[in-house]
């Protein structure tokens, strides 16, 4: 830039508008396009002759032109023209803007007018003709789209078309072309919809999953074509796509109604802000045209199993609300009125018997974790009792009047419903007959029968106020079967019965329900089963339930560890397509690893209990920490990482919030041990504990985010998040700080985010984003000395950043003064700490060298007593701090000057062993 570009503070009142103008044309000359801009701008603020702001328009124009803010370009040469239409600068520019915005027709025009002008100038034909050629290559692209789109159409329709590629290569274009949101408004505007109708009515798989496909982008966050696209497919003709037996057509079906229930939703969201009321309700009338059919489906004898499947977890989707502080849960009411007894009827499901409908092993536990979140939805006691009537009116119609498959129906409704809605389950259950009917039919000779009534049973031996009742009376039940069936599914079924029923003491040692050594029998047999590949995955999930009650037992968890084939098989049963097994796993896992929480009894209360007699719970001697902490290592080299991550990767209704909560419990154990961490970390962990500390309980959440704060502490963070992983990690440490967490999480969380803050600035703008700064700080004030230290240390590293160095010196704040006073401190870490701190600030923040001596009358000999210091550490941290505050004001260097600063720095400059 030419000399005196740089405009000195105060110039507008003596610079003139024309002086600017020069000004800015050397600079555009010497190719400074920004600084020309604002030279211009400031001149038009200075200036109002008409003529001279229409040159200070197009010179703006220009400078736009070369910062390539084509629509600015655009204005401004407009408004150059407005002044004066023959203007050919400015029709010239306004021209190239125009061909940048795509707008050729208008560029052409005002190209044609210079021509006209000017008719001689090479340099206007020479656009003209350029842009003419290249208008012709998009008319003729724009119609080889269209005619593309066509041929599409034309090769996918075709019957006598024999040629499988060229078929397969026309779908595929098709999927992409519609990804583009030009594309997929071209095929919408080619009469796309109709012929994709077409497609999908060939019934042949691949045309089926092309059409499908393509209509996914046609949806894709655009309301107006959902709307248009389902009133020309109707909703039967989806849900009957959904409901075919073929898989990936069902699957892809299920993602379209997933994208139409997004974009018709979002249209939902959108215009609720006051735009035309009657678009809005009409969209709702979609949404639950749709929701119903959804519901049909599932008791639609002819829908497959998968699509039975499909649409519960469609369902489960978007039907309740995404949390509660959305108010409105009017959907969830509306189909529990409408499809409540249609979901029962895939949960009172008994497979096998005549005309019940297709189900797969999933669908049963989709049932019941839909049923669970429509009853989580609901906000009063009146919509609960609702349910309630609804659910005893349904098992009522079943069990009166429909000999035994009516009861089978009514008893395997309220398993559904014990696995779901327990408060539900656990209502109907106190119907007059039910339970005897249950304990009636566990004697059946039928094995179908016979399965249904036990699985009740052990279900609602789950809930403990049934427990004891049925204790009473299945015990003696459950123990014939087991001895007494011929078949592995029956006695594998009776074991878990037994199992939960004898585990109804929980981990308490001294309240074991069954005679001595009954429970290691049982557990025996269970890892047999679980080994044993001969029988159906099915019933071997059920030796898992098994092992989920016995391992409460610390001798069962004990040989269960050194049963590496069990502990595999149960890892492979984990990772199979059967995702009911996902719970059973993560309990066994939670009680290997003593991850559950512990009740530590209040000594008083204790002496009361023994003066009155009554029961003390006690631990078993084999759950004491060393016992754990070889279970731990056996578990990590048998491959438990792996099978976790795969159950956390598992988009199924039935990794539930609970489930999720035990696989965090499980992850915090696994890394407890810091030689452990590295491991966790390389068979994918850490990344599997990200989303467990995003979503899920509260207390699954905090668990995930210490397990992560403890790999974060002990490892290179940059090498077990890499990428962009590592900023996801910051928002769950951050949540380690809030109040309502413990002592520990608060330590683990600031010293994971110290490890964080130390590596990079934009690492320490996310840590600020997230608002972790006061945090931070109101735990430098807290009393326990190690999370005070944590806390110093943390702000340390912040320190690095601008906006917390201001913070230092903002009105009216202690921030600086308590620094200076931990620099002062016994403990000698958080000396360390602190004047670490202020070695940093006054480094990279020279006006706090100033505020230091104001802050307290205590600073000089703080910094004294740090050179004093016989830690070499303290005494480099006071040089440089002192250093700083010599070169940064003259004042201040003579206060330390005038004190005895001088004598220690002259000894210390002597010093041969701390160079």
């Amino acid at each position: 830039a030419p000399p005196g570009a740089h405009v000195p503070a105060g110039a507008p009142r003596q610079v003139t508008a024309g002086q600017l103008r020069e000004r800015g044309n050397a600079l555009f000359q010497a190719g400074d396009h920004a600084a020309a801009l604002a030279a211009y701008t400031q001149a038009l603020s200075l200036c109002d002759a008409e003529p001279e702001r229409a040159v200070l328009h197009r010179n703006r124009a220009a400078c736009y032109l070369k910062l390539e803010d084509y629509a600015k370009a655009e204005a401004d040469a407009s408004k150059a023209i407005e002044a004066d239409g023959r203007d050919m600068k400015a029709l010239f520019r306004r021209s190239q803007a125009l061909q940048k915005l795509g707008r050729l027709d208008q560029a052409v025009s005002d190209l044609q007018r210079c021509v006209s002008l000017e008719p001689k100038n090479k340099a206007f034909q020479e656009a003209l003709r350029s842009l003419g050629s290249s208008m012709h290559e998009k008319m003729k692209t724009m119609s080889c789209t269209d005619s593309k789109v066509e041929q599409m159409f034309q090769i996918l329709l075709d019957p006598e078309e024999k040629d499988a590629d060229k078929k397969q290569k026309a779908a595929q274009n098709l999927i992409v072309l519609a990804r583009e949101e030009a594309g997929a408004e071209k095929i919408f505007q080619s009469d796309g919809v109709r012929l994709l109708t077409q497609l999908l009515d060939t019934a042949k798989a691949d045309l089926m999953l092309a059409a499908l496909r393509t209509l996914v982008g046609l949806c894709s966050g655009h309301r107006s074509r959902t709307m248009a696209i389902l009133a020309e497919l109707g909703a039967p003709r989806l849900s009957a796509v959904l409901g075919v037996e073929h898989e990936q057509v069902s699957l892809a079906a299920c993602n379209l109604l997933h994208m139409m229930f997004d974009s018709l939703k979002e249209g939902l969201q959108k215009d609720f802000r006051g735009k035309e009321d009657a678009v809005v309700l009409d969209s709702s009338k979609d949404l639950k045209l749709l929701v119903k059919h959804l519901l049909e489906l599932l008791a639609l004898e002819g829908a497959s199993a998968h699509g039975r499947d499909n649409a519960l977890n469609l369902l489960i989707k978007v039907v309740p609300r995404k949390s509660p502080k959305e108010t409105n849960n009017s959907m969830s009411l509306w189909v529990i009125d409408q499809g409540l007894k249609k979901i029962l009827e895939v949960g009172s499901t008994v497979c096998g018997a005549p005309g019940s409908l297709p189900v797969t092993e999933n669908s049963r536990m989709s049932a019941s974790v839909l049923l669970s979140k429509l009853y989580d939805d609901l906000k009063c006691d009146a919509e609960r009792e609702n349910f309630h009537h609804l659910c005893e009116d349904y098992v009522r119609s079943w069990f009166e009047g429909h000999e035994l498959a009516g009861k089978l129906r009514a008893i395997q409704t309220v398993s559904c419903l014990l696995q779901g809605p327990s408060d539900a389950g656990n209502r109907v259950l106190e119907l007059e007959g039910i339970m005897d009917s249950v304990l009636s039919l566990c004697a059946s000779v039928c094995e179908a029968h016979q399965l249904v009534a036990v699985e009740a049973l052990i279900h609602a031996a789950d809930k403990a106020k049934r427990a004891s009742f049925i204790t009473a009376n299945g015990v003696s039940l459950l123990k014939e079967i087991y001895k007494h069936s011929e078949r592995d599914s029956i006695r594998i079924r009776a074991l878990v019965g037994l199992c939960k029923l004898g585990s109804a003491g929980g981990t308490d040692f001294s309240m074991k329900q069954f005679a001595e050594g009954s429970t290691m029998k049982l557990a025996k047999q269970c890892r047999k089963w679980l080994c044993n590949e001969t029988i159906d995955a099915g019933t071997r999930r059920w030796a898992v339930e098994g092992l989920a009650y016995l391992t409460f037992d610390a001798d069962v968890k004990e040989e269960f560890v050194e049963d590496k084939a069990a502990m595999q098989a149960m890892f492979h049963l984990a990772k199979s397509e059967d995702r009911s097994v996902l719970y059973a796993v993560a309990s066994t896992l939670v009680n290997c690893t003593n991850s559950y929480d512990h009740e530590e009894p209040d000594p008083q209360m204790l002496e009361l209990a023994k003066y009155a007699k009554q029961h003390i719970p006690e631990q078993h001697p084999k759950d004491k920490p060393d016992f754990v902490k070889r279970r731990v290592r056996k578990l990590l080299m048998a491959g438990v990482v792996s099978a976790l991550t795969c159950m956390v990767k598992s988009e199924n209704p039935a990794l539930t919030n609970s489930c999720r909560e035990l696989i965090s419990r499980v992850f915090l154990a696994l890394v407890e041990e810091a030689e452990d961490r590295g491991g966790v970390v390389a068979q994918g962990g850490g990344k599997a504990l990200i989303p467990l500390s995003l979503e899920g309980t509260e207390v699954g959440q905090t668990k995930a985010a210490q397990a992560l704060a403890k790999i974060t502490i002990t490892s290179n963070p940059e090498m077990a998040f890499p990428g962009e992983r590592i900023y996801e990690v910051v928002r769950p440490l951050v949540s380690l700080l809030h109040l309502q967490r413990t002592g520990l999480e608060n330590f683990e969380g600031l010293m994971a985010l110290t490890n964080l803050a130390g590596i990079s600035e934009r690492l320490r703008q996310k840590i600020l984003k997230e608002k972790a700064v006061p945090m931070i700080e109101g735990y430098m004030f807290e009393e326990h000395e190690l999370i005070r230290l944590a806390a110093t240390e943390c702000m340390c590293n912040m320190a690095m950043s601008k906006e917390v160095q201001e913070l230092f010196l903002a009105e009216g704040s202690d921030r600086l003064k308590l620094m200076v006073l931990y620099s002062g401190e016994e403990d000698e870490k958080l000396r360390r700490a602190a004047s670490g701190t202020l070695a940093m600030l006054t480094a990279l923040h020279p006006p706090i060298c100033k505020r230091i001596p104001q802050v307290t009358v205590h600073w000089l000999e703080i910094l004294q007593a740090l050179l004093l210091s016989p830690s070499a550490e303290l005494q480099h941290r006071g040089a440089v701090v002192v250093m700083n505050m010599m070169a940064a004001e003259r004042e201040v260097a003579e206060q330390l000057i005038a004190s005895e600063m001088l004598e220690i720095l002259s000894v210390l400059a002597k010093d041969k062993d701390k160079p």
